[in-house]
């Protein structure tokens, strides 16, 4: 991990330095639209075949779709200490997803015209949750409570079969504290293809959520249009914009905690000066040679970043264009680090202050994890339950309000050449256009 003065380097070497791992790959693409073709064209025999080779080897239809007694059987396996910090992870998640939802905004009378949007849940809804390193219970609880509280009724959950043939138990205990028993043992980019398309067994969907390899990334690109999907997952990544009177041991652990996820990681300091910086750094080796993730870690550290900036201004350059899937603020005096914060455009998720441990928001706080990395903070926020629904907007216009507006009408319609149009409201006057 280096340390940069920000002062001395140009835009091509910052881009350079914060460069994220690029996954984009013409094999892997071609390799998943064959995926997505043969589900599309032979269904569960496709999804069978497809999971004996990457998964279990003695996978057959009847085990596709999971019953009640795995569900069963899986709280038996999970610690009772973990089912309860699931449940109350999930109340805090619940709780804060009903407090951003309004069945009806946007409400405004004028001149005999009533405008306002009133919201509806996605009917049908897929969500992806992926094995491979880790099980990852706290992403059915991202994303399958959003959904509930947004009110979709059509919920399923695909997710890889282990090599012995199981689920996860504790992804399977999240989704029924959740209220999603609809699951399948399925994963890749033939689990995105069913789900987008449908098979004899899986349901199709109209929107797609949930994070996912390379090829899981792929299938998700190539089937939207058919299908509506959520914002591309990439690496994981972490920016800390910190002053140096803060505890270096605390900064190193939260980066730490994002370097751990994949070799593809990223981690970025910003601080005011090299000495910093340079503690920051030592107390991340000394952290990792404890952990049980050293080897990626290390790898992950290969392509993490220390900036040394001059003041305020510069920090928040760095960050707004970074644009860090988590961003940590954290300052001595609160005042100054709402003066950071509102400085920030482009950021998924961020921690004020030197309690606001990064993995609180991964975890309890009940914020969504699910959040935009590659830069796509720019453009993108993260997921909530807005993002399982849509506004549908209703007007209603009175005897007053359409006359108010006919002119308007007349005048922009016939400039656009659509008398039918213009005649749709001059029939209403007993006139013809």
């Amino acid at each position: 991990m280096k340390i940069y003065k920000y002062s001395e380097v140009d835009q091509q070497q910052f881009s350079d330095i914060t460069a994220r791992a690029n996954d984009s790959d013409p094999k892997i693409k071609q390799i998943v639209l064959g995926i997505i073709d043969d589900v599309k064209k032979r269904g569960d025999q496709a999804l069978v075949e497809l999971t004996r080779k990457f998964d279990y080897v003695e996978f057959d239809l009847s085990q596709l779709k999971v019953i009640r007694q795995e569900i069963d059987e899986a709280y038996v396996k999970v610690d009772a200490e973990l089912i309860e910090s699931l449940k109350a992870a999930k109340a805090n998640i619940e709780a804060f997803n009903q407090a951003q939802l309004k069945a009806k905004d946007a409400e405004i009378e004028n001149n005999g015209v009533e405008l306002w949007r009133e919201f509806r849940p996605i009917e049908k809804i897929g969500l992806y949750v992926p094995g491979g390193k880790a099980a990852y219970p706290s992403t059915v609880l991202m994303l399958a409570m959003p959904a509930k509280v947004a009110g979709s009724k059509n919920i399923i959950i695909t997710t890889p079969v282990s090599k012995d043939g199981k689920c996860n138990p504790a992804v399977l205990v999240a989704a029924d504290i959740c209220g999603v028993t609809e699951i399948y043992k399925i994963g890749g980019a033939q689990a995105i293809a069913a789900m987008a398309y449908g098979t004899a067994t899986i349901p199709k969907v109209y929107k797609i959520f949930g994070p996912g390899n390379s090829f899981v990334t792929e299938a998700k690109m190539a089937v939207f249009g058919s299908v509506n999907i959520d914002i591309p997952a990439g690496p994981s990544e972490c920016m800390v914009i910190s002053d140096t009177e803060q505890n270096s041991a605390w900064i190193a652990a939260d980066l730490l905690s994002q370097l751990e996820h994949a070799e593809d990681s990223q981690a970025g300091l910003v601080t005011f000066s090299k000495e910093f910086a340079i503690k920051v750094i030592d107390q991340m080796k000394i952290q990792m040679q404890k952990l049980s993730r050293k080897e990626i870690i290390e790898e992950s550290l290969k392509k993490s970043f220390a900036f040394v900036v001059d003041n305020i201004e510069q920090a928040t350059q760095v960050a707004n264009e970074y644009a860090p899937e988590h961003l940590e603020i954290v300052f001595a005096d609160q005042n100054i680090e709402k003066q950071v914060l509102a400085l920030i455009n482009n950021a998924g998720s961020i921690f004020l202050g030197p309690y606001s441990s990064e993995p609180l928001g991964d975890y309890a706080t009940g914020s969504n994890h699910t959040l935009p990395t590659s830069a796509f903070a720019k453009m993108f926020e993260g997921l909530s339950v807005e993002n399982f629904g849509k506004r549908l907007q209703v007007q209603r216009v009175s005897k007053e309000g359409i006359g108010n507006l006919r002119n308007i009408v007349k005048v922009i319609g016939t400039s656009e050449g659509l008398d039918a149009h213009v005649n749709s409201v001059e029939v209403r006057f007993g006139q013809n256009s």
